[in-house]
């Protein structure tokens, strides 16, 4: 995507040239600085459930880069300095294990596919579903993706004073995944599937702050229950379809490479399986698409000299032209709009935590294992030692000439052989999308608006609808 500047290299070799084993210089059973936990700790889970970036932002400024939470029966330490979570990431992952809580309550909704599975079974998926994902595969994707872009603009107006652009986003966002992974344009109940993702998430996120959960029978849970339901429906019925036609008739999307995988070895890949990997690339892809674009567009909104230069960047490189993946590398300063919305709003803005299977030494503390590692993406973005003026929006800091940003100090996809299987196509589908939108629309804040408020819900979005006054540019 244009010269947007890597702080990782595009393939990472995790053993290649790592450093010898870390030595502690601490005392053995001994742990970082926290928080003083009384008799349990329990004490900091409303906190953390009503503010958890400011709850974390408070104890690493008290305590450090290494921060050490006590929560019965739990330890669990923060991480935020960027070549402590490299090394954490690369260097030891072998030494670690995605923390059960959350891969329990992610279960519920994706089944057992790559986001969730483990050792063994995770490998095999990883392996199987790597090459689509590859840069060079995504581009045959941009069609695709432009084409449902043309379709949605269409219906959008000419001008509006509050314009729900969140939600037109992510309609457009599911659209875009459904041609990819069915061949099938967005429904008439998607709107129902946008509420049902919003109604899983709320309910995983709360699910998270405690040890267990209770039945999704229970009444107060009726809401989830049919969110869940209504992405079973959607998902799960798509994978039916497909297996009623004709296997020489299936056209060529991730659905037919997924079938393609049960074809040949329904033993490992059951059509559960390929259930549940369609849920994940569903949930993750529109999601961080949608998530992303709806932030994105508040800043060119709050930023009218940046808006500014898009279009000229746009309408220069594309002359009024449909966007392809020859022309992305020129996109070069779009690029860095989105990489800069990334920065203030990653769409995941902590990584599942981790749970050490053994000892490991972390900036020479010596933990012992079932230590849970937490590692907070958006206190990196937003830490003014990293990116001065760090609740600035400037596209410039991902400039090649542009100062160099710390390794690991920006990786909104994650970093090491964890890292987000679709990286490369959310970006190649955010740059399209954006590219697009900037050919027809300027976009600007409605008079009296306050900036929106980011609420963490397993994503972040913004805590009220966003809407944004939207004009149409002269074509």
């Amino acid at each position: 995507m244009g010269d947007m500047k890597p702080t990782t290299p595009p393939s990472c070799p995790f053993h290649a040239g790592a450093a010898s084993a870390p030595l502690a210089s601490h005392p053995p059973g001994t742990w970082p600085p926290g928080p003083p936990s009384g008799l349990t700790g329990w004490q900091f889970l409303p906190r953390m459930k009503q503010d958890l970036f400011g709850t974390l932002d408070g104890w690493r400024r008290a305590y450090g880069d290494l921060v050490h939470v006590r929560i019965w029966p739990e330890h669990e330490v923060i991480v935020t300095d960027p070549q402590l979570v490299r090394e954490l990431l690369v260097d030891q992952h072998d030494a670690l294990v995605r923390w059960e809580r959350a891969i329990d309550v992610f279960s519920q909704v994706h089944g057992h596919s790559t986001l969730t599975s483990e050792g063994a079974a995770w490998r095999t998926k990883r392996q199987a579903l790597q090459p689509p994902f590859a840069p060079r595969p995504v581009q045959a994707f941009v069609p695709a993706i432009a084409q449902a872009a043309d379709a949605a603009f269409a219906q959008w107006p000419t001008a509006a004073d509050a314009w729900p652009i969140e939600s037109a986003f992510t309609s457009l966002g599911m659209d875009v995944i459904l041609r990819m992974m069915f061949s099938s344009g967005i429904t008439a109940d998607a709107r129902d599937a946008e509420l049902a993702v919003h109604a899983a998430s709320v309910a995983g996120n709360a699910e998270m702050y405690w040890p267990a959960s209770w039945p999704d029978w229970m009444p107060w849970k009726r809401t989830k229950r049919r969110a869940i339901a209504t992405l079973d429906r959607l998902i799960g019925g798509h994978v039916r379809a497909r297996m009623r036609v004709p296997q020489a008739e299936w056209p060529q999307d991730l659905l037919t490479r997924l079938l393609a995988l049960h074809v040949a070895d329904p033993a490992t890949w059951p059509l559960k399986a390929v259930r549940d990997e369609c849920m994940t690339a569903f949930l993750a892809g529109h999601e961080t698409t949608a998530a992303t674009l709806t932030w994105w567009s508040w800043c060119m909104a709050a930023n009218p000299d940046a808006q500014a230069l898009a279009h000229a960047e746009v309408d220069a490189v594309l002359q009024g032209r449909v966007p392809t993946a020859a022309d992305l590398p020129s996109l070069a300063y779009l690029g860095r709009t989105l990489q800069e919305t990334l920065r203030l709003y990653p769409a995941a803005p902590v990584l599942i935590s981790r749970r050490a299977v053994r000892p490991v030494t972390l900036g020479g503390w010596e933990l012992p294992a079932r230590t849970i590692f937490a590692v907070p993406l958006q206190l990196m973005h937003h830490d003014a030692r990293w990116f001065p003026e760090p609740h600035a929006f400037r596209p410039e800091r991902f400039a090649a000439d542009a100062p160099a940003i710390p390794r690991g100090a920006f990786m909104p996809f994650g970093t090491g052989p964890r890292v987000c299987l679709g990286q490369h196509l959310a970006l190649a589908e955010m740059t399209v999308l954006a590219a697009q939108f900037l050919q027809r629309y300027t976009v600007a804040v409605p008079a009296g608006m306050a900036p929106p408020q980011p609420v963490f819900n397993i994503t972040l979005r913004p805590r009220t609808p966003l809407t944004l006054r939207l004009a149409a540019r002269p074509r």
